[in-house]
């Protein structure tokens, strides 16, 4: 198939030629282009260059090794496959009418495969050739400095292509696989009467595997048939206690049956859960329960005394508690007194409503009201990820989070059995993995650097040879701890970054983190991924800006009022990034985290990495603290490894020997541990008011020991 189309800009051949002359950034520039990655980043752009370039033809991202064969400066590059997809393209810059340049794209390509290719050919005709209609329009505009326009939605066979292409990824992973005619029949049934929620995963797998082990925690094992019985029970023992279709129930539970009993049972009535975070102070609880207006509370005993305010006049129901009187009814014994015969479908689908994590302020609710008719959210981590139906997963990372509870989603979709603990224990995971035979490790970063923490000889004890993903995400994940990882365990890393408000942006895999540690991936399946400047325009490869996402998983605001920023349709996640050459990116901090110290810009996580680099350090924080000098100074908080010491001035030399002077953190303070909410993600405001604290009580003598220090600092920004 070939398409060729043309547009004239109002800019010199000169500017437009600026703009396409490095192939090595089509994919921030041209839109059918996903990746172009040089393969010798030392050489210029001409004849003979070669780029791994992968395009997409229909809803399949596909390509393989180009080389360019024509290179005339302000006139022609024109690209040819030299293996995988056969593809070829050639941009052309020629003088127009009125002073005008005319910039003309050619491409041709064969989809792959036969049958399907030709399917493919026909259907995404139109999709190629809107992709080169907006790919000069983008030079257009870069080259004129004019906005874009919002991005429009899919055309229908577009969307088709695509969804039968996620069908496709889904069978692969045996999601969707040959069954009796009568099992199809009743779980179609099922998705249509009780719709996207926990309650149609559990009846759905009690009809597709109900003797299959579900769940495995402290108290022993369950089936899937066994915690439909159980979750009937608790449901109609919750009905005669009032609860129904539209009320909301809030579930603070750690990882054990418990939760996912309550989850599924709450969600049989119509009703909606709402995770509460476990690490909740008493006022937050209280604040976010009325908020939320939550009928009910069910919650570990551990939490009790938490709950007392946020309690008062909602029920209240304790799940998982030591042996003794209870003050309050316990999950277990509603399940024992309730009818354990199946439910009728509610009036409506049962919600599942997720917190932000709170480390920026007071948690808001996401709410996604509607189901979106795709099935992105499982084909965009199993394009990549290889699990399997029925495989067993290790599940580390917290419940009431939005990474832990949507692999559990995902993994009842598989027929997954998941092991569950109360508390992680690096040595009990291990532990788990080998007795269980797990194939799938699911953590937040901080995870995997206490299993590695752990002696050398207690971590080659266990048999972990059965592990083929380790899914992380929740926090950043350092590359110097990726490396680590794998070269112990495998490269089994997969690396995750999205939000509770966006879902699943960008996906790293075991060789995107070799071959860029640090990197947390390419834009996943059905996701488009931006940096825009403050002005909200979109940068340039290379450079620094605020993430924006779009996919058909955003959500639809908070429930207690307001939204994310959003520009050409895609959604803010708060955080700042880059792309490199390849199409990678690399998440830099918050975008409200950036120091201006002296008229520079410096962001924390850059200066994290290197610190956490040095083999004396397990991990680092910086943050920007006030300065009469320079507006602001950076601070930096270390922890050393076991055993291990290293002086400020060791440090602050490394961090000098790899960054930009200016870079250098200003002070360095050695702590016990870094300060971090359950999904792993350090509280830098924990850090900053302990900082300025110390401040109150006298702080530093600046005067004195940091003068060299203050001397140095203005030479090396006197000569940036």
């Amino acid at each position: 198939m070939r398409i060729e189309q043309s547009i004239s800009v109002e800019a010199s051949r000169e500017e437009v030629w600026e703009l396409i002359k490095d192939p090595a950034e089509y994919a921030a520039l041209l839109d059918w282009v996903t990746t172009s990655e040089p393969q010798d980043g030392d050489r210029s752009p001409g004849v003979g260059a070669r780029y791994e370039m992968r395009v997409r033809v229909g809803s399949a991202n596909v390509g393989g090794l180009v080389e360019i064969v024509e290179y005339d400066d302000c006139c022609d590059i024109v690209w040819t496959s030299v293996t995988g997809v056969e593809q070829r393209g050639r941009l052309r810059v020629r003088p127009d009418a009125d002073g005008q340049t005319r910039l003309t794209m050619r491409m041709s390509y064969g989809a792959p495969g036969a049958l399907w290719g030709t399917l493919a050919e026909l259907l995404s005709g139109p999709q190629i050739s809107g992709s080169v209609r907006r790919s000069l329009e983008n030079v257009k505009r870069e080259a004129e400095g004019t906005e874009r326009p919002p991005l429009s939605g899919p055309s229908i066979p577009r969307r088709l292509v695509h969804e039968l292409d996620n069908v496709r990824i889904l069978a692969n992973h045996g999601m969707v696989a040959p069954m009796r005619p009568d099992k199809v029949a009743r779980m179609a049934l099922i998705g249509a009467r009780w719709g996207a929620s926990p309650a149609a995963g559990v009846l759905i797998g009690a009809v597709r595997h109900p003797d299959r082990t579900m769940i495995i925690d402290e108290l022993g094992s369950l089936t899937y048939a066994e915690v439909d019985r159980r979750s009937n029970a608790l449901a109609n023992a919750l009905k005669e206690k009032g609860i129904g279709a539209g009320d909301r129930v809030g579930l603070m539970c750690r990882d054990h049956r418990g939760f996912v009993e309550g989850a599924i049972g709450v969600t049989k009535l119509g009703a909606d859960v709402l995770l509460l975070n476990t690490s909740f102070a008493a006022p937050q609880l209280t604040e976010v329960c009325e908020r939320e207006e939550a009928a009910a509370l069910i919650y570990d005993e551990e939490f009790e005394e938490l709950t007392e305010e946020a309690g008062k006049n909602r029920q209240r129901f304790i799940v998982w508690h030591e042996e003794g009187s209870r003050s309050e009814p316990t999950l277990g014994e509603l399940i024992e007194e309730g009818d354990d015969s199946p439910l009728p479908p509610p009036s409506r689908t049962g919600r599942v409503t997720i917190l932000t994590s709170g480390t920026t302020g007071t948690p808001k609710g996401a709410s996604r009201t509607n189901t979106p008719l795709t099935l992105d959210a499982p084909a965009s981590l199993l394009e990549r990820i290889p699990q399997h139906e029925g495989d067993v997963i290790r599940i580390g990372a917290p419940l009431f989070h939005a990474w832990g509870f949507s692999n559990f989603v995902l993994g009842m979709a598989l027929g997954a059995t998941f092991v569950l603990r109360r508390r992680f224990d690096p040595e009990q995971c291990l532990a788990d993995i080998e007795k269980y035979r797990c194939e799938v490790l699911v953590v937040v970063p901080v995870m995997l650097q206490r299993i590695l923490e752990l002696e050398e000889e207690v971590r080659n004890s266990y048999d972990t040879s059965s592990l083929r993903a380790v899914n992380a995400s929740g926090s950043a994940l350092a590359g110097d701890l990726a490396i680590r990882w794998m070269d112990e365990f495998g490269d089994n890393l997969y690396n995750m970054y999205g939000s509770t408000e966006v879902a699943a942006a960008t996906l790293a895999t075991p060789k995107d983190m070799r071959r860029a540690p640090g990197t947390a991936g390419k834009p996943a399946r059905g996701s488009i991924v931006r940096l825009y400047d403050d002005k909200g325009r979109q940068v340039l490869q290379g450079e620094t800006g605020r993430i924006f996402v779009g996919n058909q998983m955003l959500f639809e605001g908070y429930t207690g009022g307001g939204s994310k920023d959003v520009i050409e349709g895609l959604m803010a996640t708060g955080d700042i990034a880059r792309f490199d050459e390849a199409g990678r990116m690399f998440v830099e901090g918050r975008d409200d985290e950036m120091i201006v110290s002296g008229g520079e810009n410096v962001f924390p996580k850059e200066v994290e990495d290197v610190l956490s680099s040095h083999d004396a350090v397990s991990e680092a924080a910086a943050i920007g603290v006030d300065d009469e000098k320079f507006g602001q100074r950076l601070k930096a908080f270390v922890v050393l490894n076991d055993g291990q010491k290293a002086s400020e001035d060791d440090l602050k030399s490394h961090v000098k020997s790899n960054l930009a002077r200016y870079k250098v953190p200003r002070e360095i303070e050695f702590i016990d541990e870094l300060p971090r909410n359950p999904t792993g993600k350090v509280l830098k405001r924990e850090l900053a008011e302990g900082d300025s604290e110390d401040e109150e009580n006298g702080g530093a003598d600046e005067e004195g020991a940091d003068e060299g220090e203050s001397k140095a600092e203005d030479e090396a920004r006197s000569e940036a």
